[in-house]
């Protein structure tokens, strides 16, 4: 019998299976209730008293080299497996995104802005939390002007130079003026802000272009 397991052992150690069915036909082979070591169990109860120690040792590693042997064939299938279906195949055509659209705003933005452009017209931006007098104070409205009122605009600071959102991109002039020599030649594009109900015809936000041109000799012509 110690032959049959040491030939039988050796046999465990050389194992190679392809896939998961020559994997389960070993299993039934050696573990299976008619398998090779199963019919090892047999006849060890004839072995004679003196030698079942030594020999029982011998068949339960043999077992349990088969057991293991079995797992590491099964846990090399999985590998191989995951490994041949995660390789990329380079004549495989590549994946077709689908390439965005400029919103209707920008368009319509960008058209006026290149008008503008081809005029010599730079384009001229400025914060949109502004303070009181860019927006009102230096473009001369009243103090009890009907857009300086809490129903008209968004105020987010009080005190004497009150802070808001801009109703308007006159601030930008303002700005452009102050900072700016003459010649002034520029377009003022940007979102604006009105505390207005929202409905399908207005919002309280919008967007606004104006224009400046100050210099010598200019008129609508």
């Amino acid at each position: 019998m110690r032959e049959k397991i040491e030939e039988l052992l050796e046999e465990v150690r050389e194992l190679k299976a392809k896939n998961e069915q020559e994997i389960e036909e070993i299993r039934v082979k050696l573990l299976g209730k008619k398998g090779k070591i199963s019919q090892l169990f047999d006849d060890f109860r004839e072995v004679l008293p003196e030698q079942k120690k030594e020999l029982g040792q011998m068949l339960n590693q043999l077992k349990v080299a088969a057991s293991k042997k079995i797992e590491e064939l099964r846990s090399s299938i999985d590998i191989n497996s995951y490994s041949r279906e995660s390789q990329h195949d380079l004549t495989k055509p590549g994946n077709l995104f689908e390439i965005g659209s400029k919103h209707p705003i920008s368009i319509t933005r960008n058209e006026i802005l290149s008008i503008f452009a081809k005029l010599g017209y730079a384009v001229a931006d400025g914060p949109e939390i502004e303070d009181d007098w860019h927006v009102f104070g230096a473009l001369n409205f009243p103090p009890e002007h009907p857009a300086r009122d809490m129903q008209d605009t968004f105020f987010i600071a009080s005190g004497a130079n009150p802070v808001l959102l801009r109703t308007h991109t006159s601030s930008i002039q303002v700005r452009a003026m102050e900072s700016m020599k003459l010649p002034i030649r520029i377009v003022c594009p940007g979102r604006v802000f009105r505390n207005e109900a929202i409905s399908a015809r207005a919002h309280c936000i919008f967007h606004q272009v104006e224009g400046l041109y100050i210099d010598k000799g200019v008129s609508f012509g």
